[in-house]
């Protein structure tokens, strides 16, 4: 089964830094602008599509011209205490304490908030769900929830730099087989048109 995910557009929150997690920012007028610029490529157009809850990503649906049904499991990671905040503004306040939770990988978890494995709990679920219905599917969703696709289709822990940096205003394509067990199979699907 093929999973395409990609990130909603850009916000003001996005252009300072700051962790968004679950609150409920708007798309930036910059970030109208961008999506608008967008267009899915013609192999994701019948695909069936979902959204984060999140405005911002929801909105980047609409903008591209897709009908998605919102989709709970796609919701940002939960930043917690830390939503708002810069990870320098983190790092600043307690360094040693900041080092150490980041450098958990996959458990690392912001005080009052979620860890990249409970994301990939809830995407194992979503993944399960979609074969189970046997249906190719799209998504809006975010940042944190791509990098814990991204980590579990590839292995990579968490710690360190990632294995491919991914273009964040392109699509993702998984393969999800069989068992559950995930993929990247392509990277970087451009959705906007060449300049």
């Amino acid at each position: 089964m093929r999973l395409v995910l990609l990130r909603h557009g850009p916000t003001e929150w996005n252009a300072e830094r700051r962790l968004q997690g679950r609150a409920d920012v708007p798309l930036s007028p910059a970030g109208r602008a961008a999506v608008a610029r967008r267009r899915i490529p013609p192999e994701l157009a019948d695909l069936c599509w979902l959204a984060s809850p999140l405005a911002r990503a929801r909105e980047t649906a609409g903008l591209l011209g897709v009908e998605a049904a919102e989709e709970p499991a796609l919701i940002e990671m939960d930043y917690g205490a830390w939503e708002g905040r810069t990870l320098a503004e983190i790092r600043a306040a307690d360094p040693a304490a900041a080092a150490a939770n980041e450098a958990r990988g996959l458990d690392f978890r912001p005080p009052g908030g979620e860890s990249p494995r409970d994301v990939q709990a809830r995407l194992t679920a979503l993944g399960r769900r979609l074969l189970a219905e046997g249906r190719d599917t799209a998504a809006v969703t975010h940042k944190g929830v791509i990098r814990a696709a991204m980590a579990l289709a590839t292995g990579w822990d968490m710690t360190g730099r990632p294995p491919l940096r991914l273009d964040w205003t392109a699509a993702h394509l998984f393969l999800l087989d069989a068992a559950g067990n995930w993929t990247l199979e392509r990277a970087d699907i451009p959705l906007e048109p060449p300049a």
